[in-house]
């Protein structure tokens, strides 16, 4: 990233893909999660 903080959405989205990794459980609604919050940053940081 370009230093900035990443928003509560990609903080979270991150806190489920990591524990969908350590348990094989959510995967599917942690990468929905994901994509949700990475299109949310597009706009506000410019990715």
């Amino acid at each position: 990233m370009s230093g900035e903080r990443p928003s509560a959405g990609q903080e979270e989205a991150s806190r489920a893909q990591a524990r969908a990794d350590r348990t094989g459980q959510g995967k599917e609604k942690a990468s929905r999660m994901q994509s949700k919050a990475d299109r949310a940053a597009y706009p506000k940081h410019g990715l």
